[in-house]
């Protein structure tokens, strides 16, 4: 499973990379489903955790870590911010033995697993606000999708009662997986910017 992980982290890192170099010159400051950010703060927070892919994995503590990603991540140029945080994270989940580390979280010190668990669900999700807002294909990996739905069934309630997700959002029957997905991150599929 570990290295199935860090190729499910791969892919959902590539296919939200390719999303980020369709954002037009004039979308920066779009709103996106996630009613706090625009485009670039979506982005800037994208940066920001793909950033602390790399040194979690190499053991750093929080501490460690400090405040070497606080600030404008993104500069004059967000998509290579972007792309060379992102391209650093996937490296760093692909070295061997990586997923089988501990890493130091806000939650304390949790399995490599469980941390990639958690960025490719964000990575699903948030694929899924800057597809929504930038008007391009919303279509997600069909395996990025079922580990999202995988850690939402696991953490979601946790997450929800303490407000880092919404309330899960109805869906009808026949919904499909990538909309059930959406839906248990607390966003409504039909979202649509006003």
């Amino acid at each position: 499973m570990a290295e199935d992980l860090a190729e499910v982290h791969r892919i959902a890192s590539e296919g939200l990379a390719a999303k980020v170099q369709r954002i037009g010159d004039d979308q920066w400051g779009l709103p996106t489903p996630n009613t706090e950010w625009n485009v670039r703060d979506l982005i800037q927070h994208l940066t920001y955790g793909a950033s602390w892919v790399a040194p979690l994995l190499r053991g750093e503590t929080l501490a460690e870590v400090g405040d070497r990603y606080e600030g404008d991540l993104l500069g004059d140029d967000p998509k290579d911010s972007f792309r060379l945080a992102s391209e650093a994270a996937v490296a760093a989940c692909l070295e061997p033995g990586a997923i089988q580390r501990t890493v130091h979280t806000s939650q304390g010190p949790i399995p490599a697993e469980d941390y990639l668990l958690q960025r490719i669900a964000d990575l699903g999700m948030h694929t899924w606000d800057l597809s929504r807002a930038i008007g391009a294909d919303e279509t997600l990996n069909p395996r990025v999708v079922a580990v999202g739905r995988r850690l939402l069934a696991e953490h979601g309630e946790q997450w929800r009662s303490g407000g880092a997700l919404a309330a899960v959002v109805p869906v009808g029957p026949d919904a499909d997986d990538q909309t059930r997905f959406i839906a248990e991150s607390g966003r409504d599929p039909n979202w649509t910017p006003a």
